[in-house]
């Protein structure tokens, strides 16, 4: 089950960290001083949703590294899986906000939040809703 989980978690990784580079540097552009202020409070959200997606999702690797050869990979695993769904949480919430962010600003839209809702529902589908109706469904008792 190690093996399985640090796989899923390289693909999150890659994706939250490729996310988190890209809204630290939006700080130091000349547009986000122009920013209305609201649209600079989601910004922060965002990164720190981005920093602690980050953290949770990079957190199995210092357990697996820290707790290697204790013989206690049974609780490192559980312990992983969840650092993995609370990483997978905020990912979720970081992605859904930078695209609120994103999609304000380029089109200042009422209609943004409903297209924002309707991705976020997207996501909890794929991430979220079919796997556990997978599991529920197909798992043996």
């Amino acid at each position: 089950m190690w093996g399985e989980l640090i796989q899923e978690i390289r693909v999150a990784q890659t994706g939250v960290q490729i996310l988190f580079g890209f809204l630290l540097t939006v700080v130091f552009t000349p547009r986000y001083t122009d920013l209305q202020h609201v649209d600079q409070v989601i910004y922060i959200v965002t990164v720190v949703l981005g920093a602690c997606a980050t953290g949770a999702l990079i957190g199995p690797v210092s357990l697996h590294r820290l707790v290697s050869g204790r013989r206690v990979k049974p609780q490192a695993v559980r312990w992983a899986s969840r650092l993995t769904l609370v990483g997978l949480l905020l990912l979720l919430a970081t992605m859904t906000a930078s695209l609120l962010l994103i999609l304000r600003v380029a089109t200042h839209d009422a209609f943004v939040p409903y297209l924002v809702a309707g991705v976020f529902t997207w996501y909890v589908l794929c991430w979220f809703v079919l796997p556990l109706w997978t599991r529920r469904r197909h798992t043996t008792r």
